[in-house]
């Protein structure tokens, strides 16, 4: 039997992980995305399947200051942006969603300096 790839294995644990995190109006889902060179992270409304603030390293607000730093750096930079976005739009708590990747590095980065930024999970 070949080995799954990892990719296949995250999205297993990422499903799993779905079925009990669910983001409502009154309490959004914070969702993480992480590739090789970027991270993203989304605010979502799952009951309406909107998409309310959205962040990443490609934004422009932050990509001169990301291109100078290491990534972990660069996760701390979309956490505190994604932060500020939600805060103006009137959301302070949500629902962290790590996206079937481990809460370590990069993914705890982010979650730390969205926390620190004032959001509430």
């Amino acid at each position: 039997m070949a080995k799954e790839s990892r990719a296949v294995l995250r999205d297993r644990r990422h499903a799993r992980v779905r079925r009990r995190v669910y983001g409502t109006s009154a309490r959004p889902r914070l969702n993480v995305f992480r590739s090789l060179s970027h991270i993203y992270a989304q605010v979502i409304d799952d009951d309406q399947g909107l998409t309310l603030v959205a962040a990443s390293t490609l934004d422009s607000e932050i990509r001169g200051q990301a291109e100078s730093v290491n990534k972990t750096e660069q996760a701390k930079l979309v956490g505190t942006l994604v932060a500020e976005r939600a805060l103006a739009q009137g959301i302070k708590q949500v629902v962290f969603d790590r996206g079937g990747y481990p809460y370590h590095g990069r993914v705890r980065a982010l979650a730390e300096a969205s926390r620190e930024g004032g959001l509430d999970f």
